[in-house]
C-alpha cells in the first residue's frame, strides 16, 4: 500500500517548556487551538467523527516482520510513569478537540494485554474523566494470546473494553514459530476460547503468504478461525517491511500468483460463511465493521496518545496531523517538558484529495459523493480529472451518488489510489 503522509517535510520546532507549569502549558496549548481557527484555504461545513487512539509501546519479543513502534520490554516496563504520561498527553490536547464527542477508542501496540488490570483501569478512568465519550463508544484493545490470562481479561472487560483485537496470524505451530510469535497453536485456540466467554464483540488477526505455506495450510488458518465464529476477521498479506530482520534475512515466501490464489480463496470462504468484505483486509458479520477503523477509511478525525502516536484533526478552516516523540524514552522526557509533539503540519489543500482517496479507495463499497466536500471542504471538481482517467481504464465506478473502486480496481489498487497524487 501507498504510505499515508504522516509527517511534515518541515516540521516545527520543538518549544522549550521545561520552565514552564501544567497550567502555563495548557494556556499555549490552548492559543495554538485558537491559531488553528483563524481563517484559512479551507471551509468545512462540519467537523468529522473523533475517535481517540491510544499507543502502548512495548513488547515481549519483537517479532521479525513487524515495523511498528514497539519495543521489547527488557526487566519490564514503566507502568505507572507511562500512564502518568499518557494522561497529562490528553490533558495537554483538550484545546485541540473542545467539545467533540469521541465514538470509538483502539488501544494498540506493542502489546496493551501487558498492561495489569489495576492499570488499563486507571487509564479508563482518566480518558472517561476527560473526554466526552459517546453512550455506544466501540472501545479496543489489542491483545496477544501469549499474554492471555482469564481473569485479567475478565477486568479489562469490566473497566469498558468491548472489543478485543487479538493477534492470532496463524493456527499452524510451524508457521507461528517462522514468524517469531510468542505463542502456540494451543494458546492461539485457548485465547478465542477466553475472548468468546468474556466479550461478546472481537476480532482475530491472520496473515496469509506466509514463509513456505501452502494454499491447503492457507485454508486450514481460515476454516479454523471461521469455526469460532467471529464477528470480524482481518486478513492481511504477510510483506517485508523495510527496516524489519525479515528485510534484512528475507525468507522465502509464496510467489504472487500463489498469493493471488490465497487471496481469492480467503474472499470465497468468508463470503460462504456469511461475512462481507468491506475493506481491503477487512471482514465481517452483518453489523460488525469495525467502527474505528471505519472512521480512519472515511477520512474521520483522531487524536492519538502515547509514543509514537499519529493525529488528524480538523478545524473549521485547516486540517493538521501531528505524531508524537517515537521513542518510549523520549516520549517519557518530552511529556514532563510539556512538548510531546515531535511533529506537526497542515495538510496544504492540493493533497488533501489524494489524502482522501488514499483512505476511501480502501472500501469496497465506496463512499457517497457529498462525503468528499464534507471531509475536505473542497468540490469533487477539484479531482475531476483523475476521477474521469480512472473511470475510463475500468477501475472506478461512480454515478451521482456514489464512487467505489470495481472489481479491476480493488485487485490494482495501488495504481488507482496514485491517479490522485499530486505532482
Amino acid at each position: 500500500m501507498i504510505p499515508i503522509k504522516l509527517i511534515g517535510s518541515e516540521p516545527n520546532k520543538p518549544r522549550n517548556v521545561s520552565t514552564q507549569t501544567q497550567g502555563e502549558t495548557l494556556d499555549g496549548a490552548a492559543h495554538a487551538a485558537l491559531a488553528y481557527l483563524k481563517p484559512g484555504t479551507l471551509h468545512l461545513s462540519a467537523l468529522p467523527p473523533l475517535s481517540l487512539y491510544v499507543h502502548f509501546p512495548w513488547c515481549v519479543k519483537k517479532c521479525p516482520y513487524c515495523d511498528f513502534n514497539s519495543h521489547e520490554a527488557k526487566g519490564g516496563f514503566p507502568e505507572e510513569e507511562y500512564l502518568n504520561a499518557l494522561r497529562a498527553d490528553l490533558e495537554n490536547a483538550l484545546p485541540l478537540i473542545w467539545g467533540r464527542k469521541v465514538y470509538s477508542i483502539f488501544i494498540g501496540g506493542g502489546t496493551p494485554s501487558l498492561m495489569s488490570a489495576a492499570g488499563l483501569d486507571r487509564l479508563m478512568s482518566d480518558i472517561r474523566a476527560l473526554l466526552p465519550l459517546d453512550g455506544a463508544a466501540e472501545i479496543t484493545m489489542e491483545a496477544n494470546p501469549g499474554t492471555f490470562e482469564v481473569e485479567k481479561f475478565k477486568s479489562y472487560r469490566a473497566s469498558g473494553i468491548n472489543r478485543l483485537s487479538i493477534g492470532i496470524q496463524s493456527f499452524n505451530g510451524d508457521h507461528l514459530k517462522a514468524l517469531g510469535r510468542i505463542h502456540d497453536d494451543g494458546e492461539a485456540r485457548r485465547a478465542v476460547d477466553i475472548a468468546q466467554s468474556t466479550f461478546e464483540n472481537f476480532n482475530l488477526d491472520l496473515m496469509y503468504a506466509l514463509p513456505g505455506q501452502t494454499q491447503e495450510q492457507a485454508r486450514q488458518d481460515v476454516t479454523t478461525a471461521l469455526g469460532f465464529a467471529p464477528p470480524h476477521l482481518s486478513m492481511y498479506h504477510l510483506t517485508l517491511e523495510a527496516n524489519t530482520y525479515f528485510a534484512k534475512f528475507p525468507p522465502q515466501l509464496p510467489d504472487d500468483d500463489a498469493s493471488a490464489e490465497m487471496q481469492d480463496m480467503i474472499t470465497a470462504l468468508t463470503s460462504e460463511a456469511g461475512y462481507g468484505h468491506y475493506e481491503v483486509s477487512a471482514y465481517a458479520q452483518p453489523g460488525r465493521q469495525a467502527r474505528h477503523n471505519l472512521n480512519y477509511w472515511q477520512f474521520g478525525d483522531y487524536l492519538g496518545i502515547g509514543a509514537g502516536a499519529h493525529s488528524k484533526i480538523s478545524f473549521p478552516h485547516r486540517v493538521i496531523r501531528q505524531m508524537r516523540y517515537k521513542q518510549p524514552k523520549a516520549y517519557l522526557e518530552q511529556t514532563r517538558l510539556g512538548n510531546v509533539v515531535q511533529d506537526e503540519f497542515e495538510i496544504e489543500r492540493d493533497e488533501l484529495g489524494f489524502e482522501f482517496m488514499l483512505n476511501a479507495l480502501r472500501l469496497n463499497g465506496g463512499f457517497e459523493v457529498n462525503l468528499f466536500t464534507e471531509r475536505t471542504g473542497m468540490s469533487l471538481n477539484t479531482i475531476e480529472q483523475s476521477l474521469n482517467a480512472a473511470e475510463a481504464r475500468g477501475l472506478l465506478y461512480r454515478d451521482h451518488k456514489l464512487i467505489k473502486p470495481t472489481p479491476l480496481g480493488a485487485r490494482f489498487l495501488n495504481d488507482l489510489q496514485q491517479m490522485f497524487l499530486v505532482d
